[in-house]
């Protein structure tokens, strides 16, 4: 049998089995939105422990699957086949469009934040902030392909403006961007952005000054590649897309084959920002759930501030992910017994983690667009006067197994992904395959308890405005 073949049978009993794994999860759980904290998910079941025991389950098999395939060849065919084509005129004209687009919107936005209704469910800035941006544009980026360059209305206003008088400090790397993204997230937690579009407003016109003076003090190009959060946000999330950009124009490849190469993450602080974005949506889910509310009203209740606590579940939480990646790192170049340095294993088996922040962030989303979406719209038609009662869509039941599919698509992706970076990392087979099991065994953990808190139903978050 040849190992194209033998890559087949493997790949349909591994979609075989993640079926009967889907099945059998059939009537067990709806997941919930936790990560918008707008609507509520069902009881499960059956018992939790055989719950997650199948998701991880699923996830672990895969990986066991997965290390069968040993041909270098065509683990190679997967990561290097793309079609490429040059669309410059295209290219042009598409980036034009989308860059106007982009200065209209933040207009927009602002306009009716400041002139429009204050109340968040019918604002045009919250809508087009939390549906539009958080959820569609980020699902578009990792799903078909990443606009955010051509669309970034800051960026064009601060190549308009002279800049480049600092050279970007080295040992900043990407931090600024790393601390930028958990400081937003907690603010969503503890600031009534969903709810007063006023608030929102201060927050966009406070992040534009902070990186339009930034870009102009260390150029464009160096800030937003490095420095600047949502540019950072969409530029890794857009990894995992089939399309991607090149010199010449464009490519399409395998989902997630971008992952495995070598210049995507390059540093320690854009494997921080990799851990943050799955850490933020753990987080989010986390503290709507009833084990998340009730750690918070303890904190509170021995008199720590509400605020406080957000803050400290964020980052412990965060130092935690860092820990637990590094010591898997730690083991896996032990167990691969490598001259390699810990450092450049890092970087390279950060990437594959895209794949299960990609998942995550479908299952936590894409139900919440589904739904606002016609508020979106109406918003959109009727910036400054939206009709009093938006239109939402009611998901039907069923919907919950699109939630748990993406998660577990998601940790499968990743799986493979850092399969095909130990076979270009290690010369051996058994090498490469030994290399895995610690960061398998972190996916699998990963797993199981995003599974666990999408079986959850959701609460309000205690002590929140709004």
């Amino acid at each position: 049998m040849s190992g194209r073949s033998a890559l087949r049978r493997r790949t349909g009993i591994g979609f075989v089995f993640a079926l009967a794994v889907l099945a059998a999860s059939t009537g067990v759980v709806a997941a919930s939105n936790v990560a918008a904290g707008l609507s509520g998910g069902s009881d499960v079941s059956v018992p939790t422990w055989l719950y997650l025991a199948t998701g991880g389950g699923a996830v672990g098999a895969s990986a066991l699957l997965t290390m069968l395939v040993t041909d270098r060849d065509v683990i190679g065919t997967y990561h290097d086949r793309a079609l490429e084509t040059s669309t410059d005129r295209l290219l042009a004209a598409g980036s034009l469009l989308l860059g106007v687009l982009g200065l209209l919107g933040l207009a927009l936005i602002l306009l009716a934040g400041i002139r429009g209704p204050a109340i968040g469910l019918v604002s045009a800035t919250v809508l087009v902030t939390f549906v539009g941006g958080r959820a569609l544009l980020t699902i578009v980026a990792y799903a078909v392909g990443n606009p955010w360059p051509a669309l970034n209305p800051w960026r064009r206003i601060a190549a308009a403006l002279p800049n480049g008088y600092e050279s970007y400090p080295s040992a900043f790397g990407s931090w600024p961007a790393v601390v930028a993204l958990l400081t937003f997230i907690w603010l969503e937690v503890v600031a009534p952005l969903t709810s007063s579009a006023r608030a929102l407003v201060f927050v966009l016109i406070m992040y534009s000054l902070f990186t339009i003076s930034s870009a102009v003090v260390f150029s464009p190009e160096t800030w937003f590649r490095r420095g600047d959060p949502l540019s950072l946000w969409f530029r890794l999330y857009g990894a995992v897309a089939p399309i991607q950009r090149t010199d010449d124009g464009f490519e399409l490849r395998f989902p997630g084959s971008r992952l495995s190469d070598d210049d995507l993450v390059t540093d320690t602080s854009v494997v921080a920002f990799v851990l943050a974005l799955v850490w933020e949506l753990t987080y989010s889910g986390f503290i709507v759930t009833p084990v998340g509310v009730g750690t918070v009203r303890a904190f509170v209740g021995i008199g720590v501030p509400p605020v406080i606590v957000y803050l400290l579940l964020l980052v412990g939480g965060f130092a935690l992910f860092w820990k637990v990646y590094w010591i898997a790192i730690d083991r896996t170049r032990n167990r691969a017994d490598t001259y390699l340095s810990r450092r450049y294993l890092g970087l390279r088996f950060a990437a594959p983690l895209l794949a299960i922040a990609a998942g995550y962030h479908f299952a936590h989303y894409i139900g919440f667009a589904i739904s606002l979406w016609p508020s979106l719209f109406d918003a959109l038609a009727m910036p400054l006067s939206p009709p009093p009662n938006p239109t939402r869509y009611a998901l039907p039941g069923w919907f919950g197994y699109v939630e748990i599919a993406s998660i577990l698509l998601g940790h499968v992706l990743a799986v493979w992904i850092a399969h095909t970076v130990s076979f270009d990392l290690f010369p051996g087979k058994l090498q490469a395959i030994r290399s895995q099991y610690p960061l398998i065994v972190v996916m699998v953990f990963f797993t199981m308890v995003s599974l666990y808190l999408v079986s959850q139903g959701s609460m309000s978050p205690p002590y929140v405005p709004g």
